[in-house]
């Protein structure tokens, strides 16, 4: 059973207005996202950026490294830290109404974040290692749009098992997780609104993106700015 963020180690800071502790919605926003940074601690820290795959119960995640990277090579049974950023972007203070009542406001950044953290196991078998790549294939090619979906099939099998032989496989059993929603909750509903409203209308797609979630996770269903 995935124990709590507070019984396994340091958790990520989040204040309790910042907290998301719905699972299905973790869960949904590491899917959303599907890449992060595997992050572990033997000897020194390292971390790669990785595509990965995650359970429905959120009890384990599934990724590969290059054979040629060594972070593997030592990590089978160590503590692993998987950071996800699901979106992020700036917020100016001008944005804020409030800023004409005082003008005690600053700059700060949105975000929405998620971390796991267990216990890395380090894959060679060659049939985990396929099953794990037809996965990923089968979920991020699920979302390109247009034209028939790339199929491990579609490759020369000799040319397959010559790259199945260049990566290693890594699972981390899931023993906690911390998800972060910072989106203006903090901030007087007009601040709150107004913030939105500057990202969703936004020219950079990472705006929209904080803008999108801000509907999501933070405004009731149907509502309208005050």
């Amino acid at each position: 059973m995935r124990a709590s963020s507070q019984a396994y180690g340091e958790a990520m800071y989040v204040p309790s207005h910042f907290v998301v502790d719905d699972p299905a919605l973790q869960l949904d926003l590491l899917r959303s996202s599907g890449f992060g940074r595997l992050v572990t601690a033997v000897g020194r820290i390292e971390a790669t950026p990785v595509p990965f795959v995650v359970d429905d119960g959120l009890t384990g995640m599934r990724c590969h490294l290059a054979r040629a990277n060594g972070q593997w090579r030592d990590i089978d049974g160590a503590e692993g830290l998987l950071l996800v950023s699901v979106a992020d972007t700036y917020v100016s203070p001008r944005w804020y109404p409030t800023k004409a009542v005082a003008g005690e406001v600053v700059p700060t950044w949105n975000y929405v974040e998620v971390h796991l953290r267990g216990t890395v196991r380090v894959h060679h078998d060659r049939a985990w290692l396929r099953g794990l790549v037809s996965e990923l294939t089968d979920v991020f090619e699920a979302g390109v749009a247009g034209g028939e979906t790339w199929q491990m099939s579609d490759a020369p099998a000799a040319y397959l098992d010559k790259m199945l032989a260049g990566i290693v496989g890594v699972e981390l059993e899931i023993a906690a997780v911390d998800a972060k929603a910072k989106l203006s909750q903090n901030r007087p509903a007009p601040d709150r609104d107004a913030v939105h409203a500057a990202l969703v209308d936004g020219a950079e797609p990472r705006d929209r993106a904080v803008g999108l979630l801000m509907d999501r996770l933070t405004r009731p269903e149907g509502s309208t700015p005050a």
